[in-house]
């Protein structure tokens, strides 16, 4: 396509251009030397089996309870009760040890019982009533032993060693997205972000943090904190001082990155921690589903638990992206809850009338409660909550993980995407050296930046004048049939490509490697032929 057609699409979201790409992809696939491949996306291509055959085997010991209490012929069931239930638990599971995810089961509640110190009845029948889902979600913020299994989880995930002192109250959400949708609902019902208000995001960063601010609910005036890859995508001193401004109320951030795929550093982590100590009342909002694919991870919300909003999805973790599993966390003294209540008298009268059907004293309402009601628009926050079976699968993810003292799993996963990052070097031909802070999800690869490398300014100059920057992802489309994620969607550099190490076999890696190279072979034959006429 020419720069004209091109420029069309500029105002599109990666992900809605990525539609117009697939199309295309799958129409040079037609041709038999060609095969369509779609790294475009970021849904692993492998499953937690573990997790999920002790699922389903405790939906069939669920059954056994229900018929327990009433089992009439029509096929209905009764709902199950507490006493005993774990001695029968037990028994059923010694008695259909054969049964895939019997052991593990087996294993895994008297672990959790022992560790956490729960009553066993009231813990196995948690599992066995939500499983079944014949209730509403109670309390509705999140389950009781449910709670404090993920809040071990995201310890270990998301925040990291020294652990915060107190504890972290958590919302178990409809995944990441669900996630984003209540944080920013709730920071403009609480006036924490108003309109004209200005926020911080450290860039590249996932899109939709890119396009949420700008609508008209929220109207936000955004500064870009940027991660450049001659910085090896950490923020630098100079960037993260704008954050000193005290127009700015809050920063957001992805970490590890996404499309960069880089988790900051210590220096950079003790930077903001400096820059906290002069801003005592910024607010910052991390999303750190990523975290699990770097080893001793250490996030915002471990180190600056009382300023922090944290966001965490297991679905790429656990290879359950239809699952919708999601939670959102805040610390129990957080600087939230402080600026709500330092508000003007006239707006906490508006709070205290927006919740006034929730509690005698609304204004002892937490931030995270205010988030549940906001999500159900208050007046349905008697049924907000995440269904119970989903819960009971999050529960599950995060009790495998937390009895893998070896953690295979993770390095297992870490292995898989790993690989094929290698792959795409192999057929790239380019030397990329070791980042420890380096989650190998993604891959973000800057045509202007690798071409300045290896082939020279002048090349990149002539291909920067006459060439349009979305060009090298419908090329890739048209000519070899794979799609790729154009970087300036994520804020990432025009010219850059994100390519996804998540979805796809290790084996077409190495093509997609080919190709890009082949896509900048060809901007050089092109500039070599413009030179010659």
């Amino acid at each position: 396509m020419d720069r004209r057609s091109l420029a069309q699409y500029e105002r599109l979201s990666p992900f809605e251009i990525k539609d117009f790409l697939a199309k295309a992809a799958l129409k040079a696939a037609d041709a038999p030397a060609l095969t369509y491949i779609n790294a475009g996306r970021g849904n692993p291509n492998w499953v937690a089996t573990a997790a999920r055959e002790a699922f389903f085997t405790l939906g069939h010991f669920a059954l056994t309870e229900s018929r327990r209490v009433m089992d009439l012929p029509p096929g209905i069931g009764g709902m199950p009760k507490a006493p005993g239930i774990a001695a029968r638990a037990e028994a059923w599971l010694a008695a259909n040890a054969a049964l895939p995810g019997a052991s593990t089961l087996a294993e895994m509640l008297p672990w959790a019982i022992r560790h956490f110190g729960f009553d066993p009845d009231k813990f196995v029948h948690e599992l066995v009533d939500s499983i079944i889902g014949d209730n509403y979600p109670v309390p509705d913020r999140m389950l009781v032993h449910n709670e404090q299994i993920v809040r071990e989880y995201l310890q270990w995930a998301i925040c990291g060693e020294p652990a915060p002192a107190g504890k972290f109250n958590i919302y178990a959400v409809e995944g990441g997205t669900a996630a984003m949708c209540y944080i920013f609902k709730t920071m403009k019902s609480n006036r924490l972000l108003n309109p004209g208000d200005t926020i911080a995001l450290g860039v590249p960063i996932f899109t939709p943090y890119l396009e949420m601010p700008h609508l008209e609910d929220y109207a936000l005036n955004i500064v870009d904190i940027r991660a450049t890859q001659e910085n090896g995508f950490q923020f630098s001193d100079a960037e993260l001082d704008k954050l000193l401004d005290p127009k700015i109320k809050a920063f957001f951030v992805v970490n590890p990155g996404n499309p960069s795929s880089i988790a900051m550093s210590e220096a950079v982590i003790a930077k903001i921690g400096d820059i906290l100590v002069k801003r005592p009342d910024l607010i910052l909002l991390t999303d750190d589903v990523y975290g699990t694919f770097v080893p001793g991870f250490r996030g915002l919300l471990g180190a600056f638990p009382h300023n922090t909003i944290g966001v965490y999805s297991y679905s790429k973790y656990f290879g359950c992206t239809g699952w919708r599993l999601g939670t959102i966390a805040v610390h129990e003294d957080n600087i939230f809850d402080k600026l709500i209540a330092a508000h003007p008298e006239e707006t906490l009268l508006a709070l205290d009338r927006r919740y006034s059907a929730l509690s005698l004293t609304p204004r002892k309402i937490g931030i995270i409660d205010r988030i549940v009601a906001d999500s159900r628009d208050v007046a349905l926050n008697h049924t907000a909550g995440l269904s119970l079976p989903q819960q009971v699968m999050m529960m599950l993810f995060s009790l495998s993980e937390l009895m893998d003292a070896k953690n295979d799993y993770q390095k297992g996963c870490i292995g898989i995407v790993k690989q094929r990052v290698q792959a795409t070097i192999a057929g790239l031909g380019i030397e990329v050296g070791p980042n420890d802070h380096y989650d190998f999800y993604y891959g973000l690869i800057d045509f202007e930046y690798w071409m300045r490398k290896y082939i020279g300014d002048e090349v990149v100059e002539w291909v920067k004048k006459n060439v349009h920057p979305l060009d090298p992802v419908f090329k890739l489309a048209e000519d070899h049939g794979i799609v790729l994620l154009n970087g300036s969607g994520f804020d990432a550099p025009s010219w850059s490509v994100r390519v996804s190490f998540a979805n796809l076999p290790e084996h077409v890696y190495d093509d997609i490697g080919r190709a890009l190279r082949a896509v900048a072979a060809g901007y050089v034959a092109d500039f070599e032929a413009s030179k010659a006429k």
